[in-house]
């Protein structure tokens, strides 16, 4: 029998079933995860296959996973594995991104769009708490939002206080399986809330000392809302260092150096200082934003063996 996963605690998982029950399932033993080292071996979003028959205390058994179709990870921060998965087999992420209480930096914005961009899952950014806006957020989010809609990333402004602010997302999400990504504190659980007021997510505050959000969700987890869709509502993240990134192709992932690389002399060009280099030339002709460029480098040069990705930029 299949099931999707909504919830993973642990060893012990929700999952929901093709006739709409709802199963608290475990795991025995290891699954083969294609060579990958993982701190969670099934997320929100996997599709499973239950075993027919109930273990010795009477409880299901989720006996192996189904191929995924993507997954969006990051650097465990536990150095004994290399990645914990946030959410999988999605039709769409969207980075909640606020501009004030918390600042998201947009070099986190951009590891996430690389993220993505790794399986070409697409994204929208949706600008929250935009009624606490003074001039000089509202200046940064036209900047922000010139720069991204530029290379194919939609942004909105919401506020998800107001449910009505919201109200267009569920013509996007509806039938489809969704996540919501971002920062501590940037209001995931309050968006969820605001599409499906049965829902209730618990929502948290933002750190006085440190402008940073408190975490309240602690497992990724999906919820099945009224007008037809999944949202997979995952924890705050501080830090997200990526993985699986061959250095050599990150240029690849960012959709406006792909295009211009096709301008460059060398097949094996880096974007750097190269001669010929389509995309510092792109970049130069104001074609390529330099905060982009400047955050393609500070990836490069990123520690592979870092799983918090510090940079000079943050």
């Amino acid at each position: 029998m299949e099931a999707r996963v909504l919830k993973s605690t642990g060893s012990w998982y929700v999952v929901e079933t093709e006739q709409g029950a709802l199963i608290h399932a475990r795991l025995r033993g290891k699954l083969k995860q294609a060579g990958l080292r993982l701190t969670n071996p099934i997320a929100a979003g996997d599709r499973v296959t239950l075993k027919a028959e109930v273990d010795a205390e009477g409880k299901q058994v989720i006996s192996d996973i189904l191929p995924r179709t993507n997954y969006v990870s990051r650097k465990s921060t536990n150095l004994s594995k290399e990645m914990q998965i946030l959410a999988a087999n999605i039709d769409q992420l969207y980075i909640i991104v606020t501009l004030k209480d918390p600042k998201t930096h947009p070099l986190f914005i951009d590891r996430f769009l690389v993220a993505a961009e790794s399986f070409r899952i697409p994204v929208t950014l949706l600008f929250n708490k935009v009624d606490l806006y003074t001039k000089v957020e509202a200046d940064l989010y036209k900047t922000l939002s010139e720069i991204y809609e530029r290379i194919g990333y939609p942004c909105y402004q919401i506020q998800s206080t107001d449910k009505n602010s919201v109200e267009f997302l569920k013509k996007l999400m509806q039938g489809k399986q969704v996540m919501l990504g971002g920062n501590s504190g940037v209001g995931k659980s309050s968006i969820v809330n605001a599409l499906d007021a049965s829902v209730q997510l618990k929502t948290g505050e933002i750190s006085a000392a440190h402008q940073q959000g408190k975490h309240t969700t602690t497992f990724a987890e999906m919820h099945k809302l009224s007008f037809g869709a999944y949202v997979i509502d995952t924890p705050g993240i501080r830090s997200f260092g990526l993985v699986d990134l061959e250095k050599e192709h990150l240029g690849h992932y960012f959709p406006e150096i792909r295009t211009a690389m096709e301008n460059c002399r060398f097949n094996n060009c880096m974007h750097l200082n190269e001669p010929g280099c389509g995309v510092v030339k792109a970049v130069a002709d104001g074609v390529i934003s330099n905060l982009r460029y400047a955050h393609y480098k500070a990836i490069l040069e990123e520690e592979d063996n870092d799983p918090y990705r510090r940079s000079k930029f943050q």
